[in-house]
């Protein structure tokens, strides 16, 4: 299910926001919401939210660990465990397949790789568990002892899809404690509408004429460059829709995003483009992985390593 898809416009979100209003106590919008979040997800392939729901799990019992023990030890391999299960579930499903067929080619082997289906959104989600296990390491934010509440952090489906990457320190407030106004619900639903009208008026027009360009093959210099432009168009709008749709989705339903885009193509350079696009995941890679690796603070050696080991993983 897709946020501009007619089953989500007129029977999904309404009903949605039916139930969620009609009770006032927040226990009752959470629990709405999840089910609501898990139907979501289990619309299309009902078989991975298992997956989903398992990273929860495997996060929840290791950031469990990490409060109750005092070995700094014993911490840093119950975080380590919590990490490589995490993104040992990302690896197989988005990349096994991948390195099996250029295994098998590069070796001249016989080997018939089977193609792995990769469950939506299992980046954004990896990510995201993955803020909260290493924050509780950190000390940054308290232990979740309510695993519903953690499940929808992880599962909340305006988020799911394409982002923005929300950072568990930036709403773990506002899963116990959130309001949404009349305001909040006009301003919300007025973001969503924005998005909305990308993805269906600009972002699918420019795809359709971006594809019809590309593939004419005795294409003019002209009708190339107007096939990279539609395209251009075509990959900032549909990204930038869904962080709209997310964002304004969240706000109707009491939660704050950070934006994600701010303006990309505007930008005087490569260092600037890199800040507007994509915000979200910027500062993922940089609060959990640039950072803690030692940032520009060790040298311009370590500082080149640590750049390239961001992009790489990027």
């Amino acid at each position: 299910m897709v946020f501009s898809s007619l089953p989500f416009l007129l029977m999904f979100l309404p009903l949605l926001i039916i139930f969620y209003f009609a009770g006032r106590n927040l226990r009752w919008r959470n629990a709405v919401l999840l089910v609501f979040s898990l139907v979501f997800y289990a619309w299309g392939e009902p078989k991975w939210i298992i997956c989903m729901i398992g990273a929860a799990i495997v996060n929840y019992f290791c950031a469990l660990g990490i409060e109750r023990t005092t070995q700094p030890v014993w911490k840093k391999l119950i975080l380590s465990l919590g990490i490589l299960i995490s993104l040992g579930f990302l690896f197989y499903f988005k990349y096994f397949s991948f390195f099996g067929e250029t295994a098998a080619k590069l070796l001249s082997l016989d080997w018939n790789v089977k193609k792995v289906q990769l469950p939506i959104g299992i980046s954004f989600y990896t990510f995201q568990i993955l803020t909260y296990t290493v924050d509780v390491y950190r000390g940054k934010v308290p232990l979740q002892k309510n695993f519903a509440k953690l499940l929808l952090y992880v599962s909340c489906f305006p988020q799911l899809i394409a982002g923005p990457i929300v950072q568990y320190a930036d709403i773990a407030s506002q899963l116990s404690d959130r309001h949404t106004s009349m305001h909040d619900f006009s301003e919300g639903m007025g973001r969503f509408s924005i998005g909305l009208a990308k993805k269906v008026l600009v972002a699918n027009t420019c795809g359709e004429a971006a594809e019809m360009l590309m593939g004419n093959t005795s294409q003019s210099v002209l009708g190339s460059w107007m096939a990279a432009l539609m395209y251009a168009f075509q990959i900032y709008f549909d990204f930038s829709a869904y962080s709209d749709m997310a964002i304004g989705l969240g706000r109707v339903f009491g939660f704050s995003y950070r934006e994600n885009f701010r303006y990309p193509y505007v930008s005087g350079s490569v260092t600037e483009f890199w800040r507007r696009w994509h915000i979200s995941l910027g500062s993922f890679f940089r609060d959990y992985v640039y950072i803690p690796l030692g940032g520009s603070r060790r040298g311009n050696l370590i500082t080149i390593r640590n750049i390239v080991i961001v992009w790489a993983l990027t």
